[in-house]
């Protein structure tokens, strides 16, 4: 099909995707772009720059893009849904990544402990003792914004999503979809180590523990794990081993 370009200036622009060329090049780094405002966006990184704020927190971006996803935190907008567990994400990437959990792919290890993550991002904030994000009602530090958000609902009250067969309300929609499937007694996490099957993210990723890090007992496994998570797990399989 063909494209329609109305300006000459988008065709200019059309005609260096096809044509592979970069006319545009970073005076710090050589790095080269086919369009003027692809450069302007990759020098910030170099400045520092960041443009664009949340009027919500006031966190700053360096393109428009990253501002309107990150605001998805707000409005809790999750278009992306998982089709083994329905688990809701606002971003694409997020999705993809939570995707493999449900094959058993931990391809980032940490070349310290063994231990094994999904995302990339996890294996860097790992051993990383930076928590830049800090509660004013407790002083609990998170090492990303996301997780400061949840910890915040903890100490506002707000529980707007309910269930439909007990009455139970939970402050994040993902908690009570983990929650529905007690009722349904869907397992939609199976390890592809003994095939065991699981109604928790939580509890699969407890189990899975032992497979993705070098340890020598499980005692360094248990430590990781938060206490609420460890509470919940261990009222739902009393007698369970990992």
């Amino acid at each position: 099909m063909w494209q329609v370009l109305q300006l000459s200036s988008d065709l200019a622009k059309h005609r260096h995707v096809h044509m592979e060329e970069k006319p545009f090049r970073c005076a710090e780094c050589g790095a080269t772009f086919n369009q003027f405002s692809h450069l302007t966006w990759h020098q910030r990184i170099h400045t520092g720059e960041k443009p664009h704020s949340c009027t919500e927190c006031g966190e700053t971006f360096s393109q428009w893009a990253h501002l309107i996803s990150h605001q998805r935190i707000h409005t809790g907008k999750r278009l992306y849904h998982c089709n083994s567990c329905q688990k809701c994400f606002s971003h694409l990437s997020a999705l993809t990544v939570h995707k493999r959990i449900h094959v058993g792919q931990w391809p980032y290890g940490c070349p310290e402990c063994g231990k094994r993550f999904i995302a990339s991002s996890a294996l860097t904030r790992h051993h990383s003792e930076e928590r830049p994000y800090h509660c004013d009602e407790c002083g609990r530090r998170f090492n990303q914004l996301s997780h400061l958000y949840r910890h915040w609902q903890i100490h506002s009250g707000k529980t707007p999503h309910s269930c439909t067969e007990c009455g139970k309300k939970f402050n994040q929609l993902s908690s009570l979809i983990g929650h529905q499937k007690i009722h349904t007694r869907e397992k939609p996490y199976c390890c592809d180590k003994c095939n065991r099957m699981f109604i928790l993210l939580a509890d699969f990723i407890i189990h899975q523990s032992p497979y993705r890090r070098k340890v020598t007992s499980l005692h360094q496994v248990w430590q990781d794990i938060p206490a609420e998570t460890l509470v919940r797990h261990q009222k739902l399989y009393p007698r369970a081993n990992l």
